[in-house]
């Protein structure tokens, strides 16, 4: 998994989307034209043009209306979602329907939102207005033509891949578990044998194209891990379920999305918050930070991140926007703060945060996480950070801290050699014991805090410096690879509880 996620981690979420979206439209044609998939190349061809095209002007324009920046990208898998979703037809008809639902798809961003944050993922929102719509003057809704067997292989991959990436294997999961277990007995009661019955379920319907793809979209998802698993399995159902209300509005992928998002809304955080920078300071040569004043309270547990939205110029295969841990703890009189490495080459988005003045402005899109420390004030904690995974674990300190709660608490840091531990004030605040493990000692290390030489954590050095860590709770945070080799080294030290925290293409 470390591997994948460093391959992965080296485009942002929607660049993937998109490359990922065109290799199912490439391989469509390309079948098309062989004959598998029975439909026209160049209808297909014609109707991801309008569909792409109209949803990136359509974007743009209601960015000027709105006298906001958009995201082209975004509009991009908006329009390329909508085509494998529209019967490609080279009538009129049809691709004003695709084109009508990319517009639609478009609006919604911008009608359908609470303080410049969208509620309706925009092709499920485009795609079922549109049929709607063009029903009383005998156009087609969404037919999910993509649902084929000749293309669930690459969708297969290509859902796969984003689910990787986006590590939301629990949501499309439980999403596939909820919708088969409604469907199947269906079809076996209607005459298919079990496993026909499971062919045709994820061969002839949309489950996972409409998982992979459009379930996973990271702007109308809740917060926390049970409140996406409720969402997904509540779509889940209801895209199975057989059901109409009069001759217009029926069960279909795109009415159970969009009640699954009016759900997340209603749970998650509903809408944007403007923060201000109010200072940058290094914490160490290598990690910077960036303090900002919210215009409203931004509400969060310790543990929990925060995604910025930083329109520049230029902007490089990673985005404008970033997913950072909370620095800070909840209702903090200074507001908030995130911190990031500083490498050589740093993304055009870590140049533009760090060029912001004071002042600059910076649109909070989302909180959300599950990185949580226990209710349970007894249960004795390890918490290990690889670097700038130390974040999570300052918020949370300095939130025990302030409370004057009194926890069983060791942090072991992981520092590569020739940098310095980060935030040592809040480590040494917060009264936990502190392991420093690193090849060579840190030139600025506490007197109460121990030192372990190691090239960094393995089953020598955890059992000497923290001897009871088998009946401790563990929270590893860091990048991908130093996750799962500390969960590796913790497992065979008898750590039974381990909670992860990895973050990539940072």
């Amino acid at each position: 998994m470390s591997t994948v996620d460093r391959l992965l981690g080296r485009v942002t979420m929607y660049r993937l989307v998109t490359l990922t979206l065109g290799a199912v439209l490439l391989a469509a044609v390309v079948l098309a034209v062989l004959g598998p998939v029975q439909q026209d190349p160049l209808a297909i061809v014609v109707t991801a043009a309008v569909a792409v095209g109209t949803s990136v002007l359509a974007g743009r324009a209601c960015g000027a209306l709105w006298r906001t920046r958009v995201h082209t990208e975004s509009a991009v898998i908006t329009g390329l979602i909508l085509a494998l979703l529209f019967w490609p037809q080279l009538t009129v008809g049809s691709l004003a329907v695709v084109a009508l639902a990319a517009l639609l798809g478009a609006l919604s961003k911008f009608v359908v939102a609470v303080r410049s944050r969208h509620v309706l993922n925009p092709a499920a929102a485009g795609a079922l207005v549109a049929g709607l719509v063009a029903a009383p003057f005998g156009g087609f809704p969404a037919a999910w033509w993509v649902a084929t067997p000749a293309l669930l292989p690459v969708v297969a991959i290509a859902a796969l891949t984003v689910v990787l990436r986006t590590r939301r294997g629990a949501l499309v999961l439980t999403y596939l578990a909820i919708a088969l277990a409604v469907l199947l007995p269906r079809l076996v009661t209607g005459g298919a044998a079990p496993l026909d019955a499971l062919l045709t379920a994820l061969q002839s319907y949309p489950l996972v194209f409409a998982a992979g793809f459009m379930l996973t979209e990271p702007l109308t998802l809740p917060p926390r891990r049970w409140q996406r698993l409720t969402v997904a399995g509540l779509v889940g159902a209801v895209t199975v379920l057989p059901f109409s209300l009069g001759t217009v509005l029926y069960a279909s992928p795109e009415l159970a999305l969009v009640v699954g998002n009016v759900l997340a809304f209603t749970v998650g955080q509903r809408r944007a918050v403007h923060l201000r920078v109010r200072a940058h300071r290094m914490v160490t040569p290598g990690i910077r930070e960036v303090a900002f004043a919210s215009d409203a309270a931004v509400r969060f547990r310790p543990g929990q991140w925060i995604e910025l939205h930083v329109p520049h110029n230029a902007a490089d295969a990673r985005g404008s926007r970033r997913v950072f841990s909370l620095a800070t703890p909840p209702d903090h009189a200074d507001g908030v703060a995130v911190a990031f490495r500083l490498t050589d080459a740093p993304s055009s988005f870590k140049q533009a945060l760090s060029a912001l003045p004071e002042g600059g402005l910076v649109r909070a899109t989302g909180v959300g996480g599950d990185f949580l420390l226990p209710k349970d004030a007894t249960v004795p904690l390890l918490l290990v950070a690889g670097g700038i995974g130390i974040t999570p674990f300052v918020s949370q300190l300095a939130d025990l801290a302030r409370s004057g709660q009194t926890r069983d608490v060791v942090v072991v840091l992981l520092v590569a050699p020739g940098d310095e531990p980060a935030y040592t004030d809040v480590l040494e605040a917060s009264g936990a014991r502190v392991v420093v493990v690193s090849p060579r000692r840190p030139a600025t290390l506490p007197e109460a805090w121990a030192f372990a030489e190691a090239p960094t954590l393995d089953a020598a050095a955890l059992h000497a410096t923290v001897p009871d860590a088998a009946g401790r709770t563990a929270y590893v945070s860091g990048s991908p690879g130093m996750v799962d080799y500390a969960r590796r080294v913790l497992r065979r030290a008898g750590v039974r509880r381990v909670r992860t925290d990895a973050f990539s293409g940072y």
